[in-house]
């Protein structure tokens, strides 16, 4: 195939071909494709900030992630919507954009110093309640991200739920509202309902009728669409008996495993912050002083509580927690790691500020035996090389399936099998490969289906991939009335009793409205069913009837009630009978009052915040590529 193209690229179909784009690129200018290439590693941009196609790729995958830990294990992962996950994706990182660019319009900040508290206090972060750089940097590898970059993602979450509590926190509600609602809320009604039954045995139909049926609604009754597909599956774990670990490998691995090991230091501080009232000479000057009531006795902790500014260890005696290195400001942490146990340095000015450091413990890290890590080092060092392995193989395969006609050469190439699915429609089957969201769309693509190609590698998991081809397709065909005739029959026998019941429940309604009683009962042995002082979820009512009753107009006296009538799912008839309506009597108690008004500010709030994003969106400029 691809000499092929050579061979054609030297003949007149080709020049014709060049002859159009030089003639395209004379209509719309050269500018058209530089500016593709500028934006091929972009997603969109907002406001002239772009998103790359990597923001949008680790979002996506974050999503992904995030949606796997709601649904459970046993959630197959497969079924997720690639197609939505990246809208929704996208579409939450131009949201994210246009709230982080008006937090800062707004000058809303995050300190560094609280940043730091926030990620010390993190629960993710800690082992046996205390933070661990170890576990804090496995936690953000796994989310793709740096220290550095996670800390930046972190201070621009803040500021933009800085920015949606200021908005969502500032809807109020009068207590006019609030007594409104809590009047409608606590309302009761008084009613009765009727319900008349559905007769299916009134009912009698004519071959005639199921005929008659049948052509008007033909297709309802077609054959559904399927497709039978061959496919090869690549799967990961078939290269892990491909691939060896040498001892020099496991050694070098063991030596990298060991070096990260760090040492984790206790510190407790005492912060002085540099602003108007308090220069850099007066903090350092009054930190001299806090030193010499420490050599006088007085106790750390206490004089931090007392002295320090910062809120979120001073509570805690300037208490930091253990952490490892790359954690604190350099000049805090260089300090930090030239005390001793309980030794207290000199003043230090960091960019938040001047501090008083203590050292309170040291945790030395243990360094494991090579015996005790060689089986996980063999694993991970293994698993390494089957991914490379399993990457090259699959663009072996992606390369094959797109120069053949069918799937044996493919599979031929690269020792794999051709299987055969069972015959599903575009709902896909009931599981596997067939219930494959990716599957269902390439199989029923035009590429696929309509001009007989192999698919691309589609990924089913992290560790299996597959190639699909249509081997038969079945297009819908009318079913013979035979075939249908039963199921014509039930329905349209339902309809007709449906129809009846309600054709003789709206009489009944009319001679109910113009005031006429008493009314001829659903049949011998049922009469009006009375309720009470039913609330809006009143047990025992169908929930139709619940929204339909609470819908009704009020009665203008206690005895003329109000009507309507509603169907039921099964084919029955309810007509309902409102007889009153009461209002609370009690006064709204503090607490039932406190309660209805922040449920009715947060609400007036979030309607607010989702206005703002909504006119933030409208006046920005976006351009998604």
């Amino acid at each position: 195939m691809l000499q092929n193209i050579r061979d054609n690229s030297q003949g007149w179909i080709a020049k014709t071909i060049i002859g159009i784009i030089v003639a395209l690129l004379a209509l719309t200018g050269v500018d058209a494709i530089f500016t593709s290439t500028s934006n091929s590693q972009n997603a969109a941009e907002v406001n002239g900030e772009k998103i790359t196609s990597t923001d949008l790729s680790q979002a996506v995958e974050m999503q992904r992630r995030q949606l796997l830990q709601q649904l459970g294990r046993d959630f197959d992962a497969s079924l997720l919507d690639e197609k939505l996950l990246r809208e929704a994706a996208l579409n939450g990182l131009v949201e994210r954009s246009l709230l982080l660019n008006s937090a800062k319009d707004a000058n809303f900040a995050f300190s560094q110093q609280a940043l730091d508290q926030l990620i010390l206090k993190t629960p993710e972060f800690l082992v046996d309640g205390q933070f661990n750089a170890e576990r804090f940097d496995q936690v953000i590898r796994q989310l793709g991200y740096s220290r550095l970059q996670f800390r930046q993602m972190l201070e621009q979450e803040m500021l933009i739920g800085q920015l949606r509590a200021g908005l969502a926190n500032s809807g109020f509600v009068t207590d006019t509202q609030v007594q409104a609602f809590a009047a409608l809320e606590k309302q009761t009604r008084d009613f009765a309902t009727l319900t008349l039954k559905a007769d299916l045995n009134a009912v009698m139909l004519s071959d005639d009728d199921i005929k008659a049926y049948y052509e008007a609604q033909a297709s309802e009754f077609m054959s559904p669409e399927q497709v039978v597909l061959e496919y090869v599956e690549l799967k990961k774990d078939a290269f892990f008996d491909q691939v060896e670990v040498t001892d020099e490998a496991l050694q070098s691995a063991y030596q990298g495993e060991i070096a990260n090991l760090a040492e984790q230091r206790r510190a407790a501080h005492i912060l002085l912050e540099v602003n108007d009232s308090l220069n850099d000479e007066q903090a350092q000057a009054k930190l001299v002083e806090v030193q010499k009531r420490l050599e006088q006795g007085e106790d750390f902790a206490a004089l931090a509580k007392e002295l320090s500014d910062d809120p979120g260890s001073a509570g805690e005696g300037g208490d930091l927690g253990f952490a490892g290195p790359g954690v604190y400001d350099p000049a805090f942490e260089k300090a930090l790691y030239a005390l001793s146990e309980n030794a207290v340095s000199a003043p230090v000015r960091s960019e938040f500020g001047w501090h008083l450091i203590k050292l309170l413990g040291v945790q030395s890290p243990e360094v494991p035996s090579f015996a005790s890590l060689k089986e996980k080092l063999q694993r991970d060092l293994k698993t390494r090389q089957v991914e490379q392995r399993f990457v090259e193989v699959s663009k072996d395969l992606e390369d094959a399936a797109f120069e053949a006609s069918d799937l044996a050469q493919p599979a031929q190439e690269l020792g794999l099998q051709v299987n055969t699915t069972d015959a599903f429609g575009r709902q896909g089957g009931s599981e596997g490969l067939t219930a494959n969201s990716q599957v269902i769309q390439a199989a029923f693509s035009a590429e696929v289906l309509e001009d007989g190609s192999n698919s691309s590698v589609i990924e089913l998991d992290p560790n299996t991939v597959v190639v699909v081809r249509v081997k038969e397709h079945n297009k819908p065909e009318q079913l013979p009335l035979e075939q249908v005739a039963a199921s014509i029959r039930d329905q349209l026998t339902k309809v007709r009793a449906s129809e009846a019941v309600k054709a003789k429940a709206e009489e009944q309604l009319a001679v109910l409205r113009e005031g006429q009683t008493p009314v001829t009962q659903a049949d011998a042995n049922q009469g009006w069913n009375v309720v009470e002082a039913a609330t809006r979820s009143q047990e025992g009512v169908e929930p139709v009837v619940l929204q339909a009753l609470f819908r009704m107009p009020k009665p203008e006296a206690t005895d003329k009630p109000t009507f309507a009538g509603i169907s039921l799912s099964n084919g029955d008839f309810v007509i309902i009978r409102l007889n009153g309506v009461s209002q609370p009597q009690q006064a709204l108690s503090d607490e039932d009052k406190a309660m209805y008004s922040r449920f009715l500010a947060s609400r007036e709030g979030q309607q607010d915040f989702a206005a703002f994003r909504k006119q933030l969106e409208e006046k920005a400029d976006i351009e998604r590529f």
